[in-house]
């Protein structure tokens, strides 16, 4: 999968639907904007727990949407690897797929 080329078309989708939904799409982003806000856990604390749910639920996009923002948080790809560890232990089989995904999704989007 290439990382890049995928999150632009999933932006884009996103997009196109957030236009037909426009009070639902603001009620979303109020909802992630107090729940992601750093209080007792820190924001990145926050997002690995919704990476781990990403990889467990299956979610290329989601994966694609947390993993940026723990690059943006400064992950490093030691704590990301523990992180999936985890996910891959909580979610078996397929969430060590998953979480392969979300390896090469850092590797792509840390460069």
């Amino acid at each position: 999968m290439d990382w890049d080329d995928f999150m632009q078309g999933a932006q884009a989708d996103i997009g196109m639907l957030s236009k037909e939904i426009p009070e639902t799409v603001a009620g979303f982003n109020q909802m992630g904007a107090a729940a992601k806000k750093s209080g007792a856990l820190p924001e990145k604390t926050k997002e690995i727990m919704a990476l781990g749910i990403a990889i467990t639920t299956r979610c290329d996009s989601c994966i694609g949407f947390h993993v940026k923002s723990l690059v943006r948080l400064g992950l490093t790809r030691e704590e990301l690897c523990e992180a999936l560890a985890m996910a891959t232990y909580m979610g078996g089989g397929p969430s060590y797929a998953y979480s392969a995904k979300a390896l090469k999704a850092y590797d792509t989007f840390s460069k």
